[in-house]
């Protein structure tokens, strides 16, 4: 993504007003490493299709419920899809790791050292009720979601010292001492709001009033915790930006909700429902079997991809006395049977995750590198020895179900954490207190994978309880660290950065609502962050996040999962697409209606 040599300022001028003598000149598009793919005078996306046919319905199936359309506070469950009613000051392209393209920018600037950021908006630039989109909308939405939002924007943001409104339609961010290369990429990310709509209502409140927007689509009609349906803009401003051409091709975007996923699979296989990202191995496997997929009605598709997979895992609240020894949750770790579970629940279909970063250059496998020990030496004595001197591999099985040596070392680990066994529980040896937590899952299909691990552990002498509640219930508790262990996906970019702080940083671990679930707080992981946020090059990126991996790995702050470097995707017969990228796959949303097959299908 980078090149250490070439700056952001070197990319080519925009054709318009230039920039004065000695400044940074105004730029099409912002590249976190190098120079992007696309140049100032690109028509479209190379994986997108410019003539695509606009029009018709999709239909699409959910899980859980809504019953707020503010997807941007730590209140309520937020409405499916609501991302399109909003212009974002730039977009990504998907086949690249990280570089933005103006959309309601239409040129950006910044120094060489990044210290600062300035925004120049489009002037046709609108909302759907036609006012102007203005510097000061800018202003009151960072503000706002400074003030009032999730506090994901209070972390991402922690580095930005002023925002002024330069003029009506440029607006300047700068930025606070120190190396933060990422920043002004981040904040080319924020979903600006309107400031004359949101002025008269309370931000930090839920709703189910459709809100004002600019963006490709507008809320058409909804029932909460049952269906919402957006309908395209037809004089959406933004058609012909150049970032924006081939995509939003459909008419109306339905979502229908559904109380789990065994009913949403036969709802899509009636017909109920058009695509489906099938995310079960044991439903892609068994459940597909029918004539429709047979004779071609619907088409089933493994795509494969190259994004950074992250961590999925069984995470330890850290917050509870119970897990603060890492012994305990290495322990711990030893009683899931990832190879069991593959054979006989998974299909072979996935591979066991060992990293923060899977399915990348990112990971960090086998031993640490110069490079890598030139930045992790400084911490000796204060991060495992074992990051030093071994790969981080979690515990492996025959796959036959007897883990007799494994649960044999988890005894010895307890042992030597305190924990023994007295009437056949597993007791502290000072406090007698039972080791007793509980798992709480939001879907039902987990119960099949963790209801043998939770057996394993009572083997152990633990008392472990297995409890699924319903996604709101479940945000709540994850928004207010009101569990022992869940299940979650820590999804990595290609690039990563700022995003670091929110998922193990220090300054979360105690901010309700952020990401850092496993309740982190380490001097040495701080450090650590910061370093992957300051890279320069992609390839201090890649040493830097992979001396990361290492203390996260040897932290067991998590019992990990697996992962499949493909999606698994089924649909109805009636779309056209483009050819899927190489990086990330599939990208629905350059898909459209084909109005020949849907005829077809119809028949």
């Amino acid at each position: 993504m980078r090149l250490a040599a070439i700056a952001v300022i070197a990319l080519t001028v925009l054709t318009g007003s230039p920039s004065r003598a000695g400044e940074p000149a105004w730029v099409h598009a912002i590249a976190m490493h190098g120079t992007p793919k696309y140049g100032p005078d690109f028509k479209h996306f190379d994986y997108v299709n410019p003539e695509a046919p606009k029009g018709g319905t999709v239909t699409l199936g959910t899980i859980g419920g809504f019953d707020s359309l503010n997807p941007f506070i730590a209140k309520g469950e937020p409405a499916a899809g609501l991302g399109g009613l909003y212009d974002t000051l730039t977009v990504a392209s998907i086949d690249e790791p990280f570089t933005r393209y103006g959309s309601l920018a239409e040129a950006m600037r910044m120094p060489e050292d990044r210290s600062w950021i300035e925004f120049r908006l489009r002037s046709e630039a609108r909302w759907h009720d036609g006012e102007p989109i203005t510097a000061e909308d800018v202003i009151w939405t960072y503000n706002a979601l400074i003030e009032k939002g999730e506090p994901l924007y209070r972390f991402y943001y922690a580095n930005v010292d002023t925002v002024t409104a330069l003029d009506d339609r440029t607006v300047r961010f700068d930025f606070k001492p120190g190396e933060n290369r990422e920043l002004p990429l981040i904040i080319s990310e924020l979903e600006v709001l309107p400031k004359h709509y949101w002025e008269t209502r309370d931000f930090g409140a839920t709703t189910l009033e459709p809100p004002l927007g600019s963006g490709p689509y507008r809320i058409a009609d909804l029932e909460a915790n049952r269906f919402v349906e957006y309908e395209r803009v037809d004089d959406y401003w933004g058609r012909e930006v150049p970032a924006h051409v081939g995509h939003d091709n459909f008419g109306r975007l339905h979502t229908d909700y559904y109380r789990d996923s065994t009913v949403a699979v036969e709802a899509f296989k009636s017909g109920a429902f058009d695509f489906r990202n099938e995310n079960g191995s044991a439903t892609w496997a068994t459940a597909y079997d029918i004539p429709e997929v047979a004779d071609g009605r619907i088409v089933k598709v493994e795509v494969p991809n190259h994004r950074t997979q992250g961590m999925q895992g069984f995470v330890f609240n850290t917050r509870r006395d119970l897990f603060k020894d890492p012994r305990v949750r290495w322990a711990l770790a030893h009683a899931f049977d990832f190879e069991w579970s593959n054979r006989n629940l998974f299909h072979g279909q996935y591979t066991h995750t060992r990293s923060y970063f899977d399915n990348s250059d990112l990971s960090a496998t086998g031993l640490p590198s110069e490079a890598e020990l030139e930045i992790l030496e400084p911490y000796r004595g204060r991060i495992p020895d074992e990051v030093f001197t071994a790969e981080y591999n979690p515990p492996i099985t025959a796959g036959d179900g007897r883990i007799r040596e494994n649960l044999r070392e988890a005894d010895r680990l307890l042992k030597e954490a305190g924990w023994v066994i007295e009437d056949k529980t597993r007791v502290n040896a000072e406090t007698k207190q039972p080791f007793a937590f509980e798992i709480t899952l939001v879907s039902p299909l987990f119960e099949r994978i963790v209801l043998p691990m939770a057996k394993n552990m009572r083997r152990l002498g633990l008392d472990v309880r297995v409890r699924t509640v319903d996604s709101a219930q479940y945000l709540e508790r994850l928004r207010g660290f009101d569990y022992d262990m869940i299940v979650f996906n820590f999804g990595q970019s290609l690039s990563p950065g700022n995003e670091q702080r929110l998922f193990w940083g220090s300054a979360a671990a105690d901010d309700p609502g952020s990401r850092n679930f496993a309740g982190i707080k380490d001097p040495v992981i701080d450090a650590l962050i910061e370093k992957v946020i300051e890279a320069r090059t992609r390839e201090e990126l890649v040493v830097r996040c992979r001396a990361l991996d290492r203390v996260l790995q040897w932290g067991h702050y998590v019992i990990p999962n697996w992962h499949a470097s493909y999606e698994r995707l089924i649909y109805w017969n009636k779309f056209g697409h483009p050819p899927h990228t190489d990086l990330r796959g599939a990208v629905f949303g350059a898909w459209w209606i084909d109005p020949e097959k849907a005829a077809a299908l119809g028949k």
